[in-house]
């Protein structure tokens, strides 16, 4: 095949490339840059590919070994970081007014419940150990093989297996004790907290209950339920949202919010 057939291939697979450095960046012109430079190196080692993977699974491969070198995705988030964040805001008017701005204001800026759900599912992704992360979007998310993992991460077929396990038991066990739409006794109710600023009109209990986690919480289990919390992350591109200029700029600015510097 020539460098035509994989320069197409490369971009029709991109977006989601485009999605994964994202999730793991948490930084947009970060993300895109990666892609970026992973197609420039791509090309310039295409001579190389043997074919022995698929060349999504390469291209791949080549984005994740880049990525590890950024800082930000280096960076493990607090398991308490946002709930910094919004404790920052509570006590910052001009963070509120900045929030507002955007909702009010940016093309896409609306608030919609399931994409901070979504939001939400990524700054605690982000709360894991590297390689959880990595190789939980891309069995979970991006739906690529464990076999495929242990090309793109060059981890053991055993590293690769448990690194999805404890992610899972880790998430479902944060999910269950604080996210407030599957468990009352939750102690985290931001989504719907701030649908009753941001989107008043909207019935938060209604919006809810859209989402089969939410309809499904009493009588499913937590690995059932983060089944259904991933299928949601699956079903929705975080950079083509409603929301998606709002919630870049919370998963962009989190870290300084919950770490300022000096």
């Amino acid at each position: 095949m020539d460098k035509d057939h994989y320069t197409q291939e490369f971009i029709d697979f991109r977006p989601q490339l485009v999605s994964y450095l994202y999730r793991l960046t948490t930084n947009l012109s970060g993300a895109e840059d990666l892609a970026q430079d992973t197609y420039l190196k791509v090309m310039d080692k295409l001579d190389t590919f043997e074919g022995r993977s698929s060349f999504k699974t390469w291209a791949f491969t080549i984005a994740t070994n880049l990525l590890r070198d950024n800082q930000r995705v280096r960076k493990r988030w607090g398991a308490d970081w946002m709930d910094k964040v919004r404790d920052a805001h509570l006590a910052d008017t001009e963070l509120m007014a900045a929030k507002a701005d955007i909702v009010h204001n940016a093309p896409y800026g609306h608030f919609v419940m399931s994409e901070h759900v979504n939001y939400c599912f990524n700054c605690t992704v982000k709360t894991l150990l590297l390689d959880q992360q990595i190789c939980l979007w891309l069995k979970e998310v991006y739906a690529f093989t464990v076999a495929e993992i242990i090309d793109i991460t060059g981890l053991s077929e055993g590293k690769v297996k448990h690194a999805i396990a404890d992610a899972r038991s880790t998430l479902a066990r944060v999910f269950t004790e604080r996210c407030a739409l599957i468990n009352k006794e939750g102690v985290c109710s931001q989504c719907t907290g701030l649908n009753e600023i941001y989107n008043p009109q909207q019935d938060a209990q209604i919006e809810a209950n859209r989402m089969k986690m939410v309809k499904q919480a009493s009588d499913s289990s937590k690995e059932r339920l983060l089944d259904l919390r991933l299928e949601l992350a699956r079903d929705m591109n975080p950079l083509l949202g409603e929301g998606r200029d709002l919630h870049k700029h919370l998963i962009e600015n989190s870290p300084r919010w919950a770490e300022p510097q000096g």
